[in-house]
Formats: C-alpha cells, structure tokens, sequence
C-alpha cells in the first residue's frame, strides 16, 4: 500500500531549494501525507541520497512519529515529531543536500507507516532502523527531489 508524500518546497523529481541545502540555511523543508491506512501507530521518514560518492549518504533519520501526525513543519523542531537517529554527518537532526559540485544528486525522502511505536533510544543508524521496522510496515510513499551544486 502506498501513501502520499508531498512539499510544499519542492514537486517530486523536482530540484530541491537551496535553502534547504548547505550552501543555505540548511532547515528542513515542510511535509506532508495522506493515505495511512488504519492501524497506523507511527511513521518513520529517512532521507538519504544514494548518489554520494561513498555511497548511500543518510541525511536524517526520525522515527517514532506519532499517528495523529500528518505532517512536519519546516525547520521541524525534535519535540514535534519524535526521536532522530544518527546521520552520515555523525550527528543528529536534518542535514540538507551537499553534493559535491557536478551532476545533480537524487535525495529520496521515505516515509513508512508502521503497526508499532518503535520506542528506541536516539541515535540509531539506518541499518538499525530498517532492521526495527521489519514486519512492521503498513504503507509506505516516497518523495524525490534533485539537487546540483
């Protein structure tokens, strides 16, 4: 089953504001969905971009997302939305694109509805995560937007 994940920032396969980006602000861009089916307990978003040079690069990582959530602000601050874990940057919270300068990068934002609250400490990988989240996907819907330096 599949949800809709749309920006206000940005249209799928579309670029990615700067101002979403290290060469910006580097904040978070609003989203929002629709279409979780019942039994939705949580959401997890990941974002991360598998065109970096040394290979899938993770951007940010929240989990435990309450269900009566249908969106995030931008500039989402973490006590609105739930744990983070940790980033390719080593720390937590939202890190925009950074692409080195070339061919544009594809980030592909995904958000997954899930039967459980996860209820993990912060700071996991996303190996960690996608391990915790298995046979607990309901749904799941994907955003991607582009971004050249």
């Amino acid at each position: 089953m599949a949800i809709e994940l749309k920006s206000p920032a940005f249209k799928n396969n579309e670029y990615i504001p700067s101002r979403y980006s290290c060469e910006g602000e580097n904040i978070s861009p609003a989203l929002a969905w629709s279409g979780a089916p019942a039994g939705t307990k949580s959401f997890v978003l990941i974002i991360d971009d598998p065109d970096a040079p040394s290979g899938d690069w993770v951007h940010w990582l929240v989990y435990d997302i309450p269900a009566d959530k249908g969106s995030l602000s931008e500039d989402a601050s973490l006590e609105s939305y739930g744990k983070e874990g940790k980033t390719s940057f080593g720390n937590l919270g939202y890190g925009g694109p950074c692409p080195p300068p070339g061919k544009p990068h594809r980030y592909f934002f995904k958000l997954y509805c899930l039967d459980t609250m996860l209820y993990l400490g912060a700071g996991i990988t996303k190996q960690q995560l996608l391990k915790a989240i298995e046979g607990h996907v309901l749904a799941q819907g994907q955003l991607m937007g582009l971004y050249k330096r």
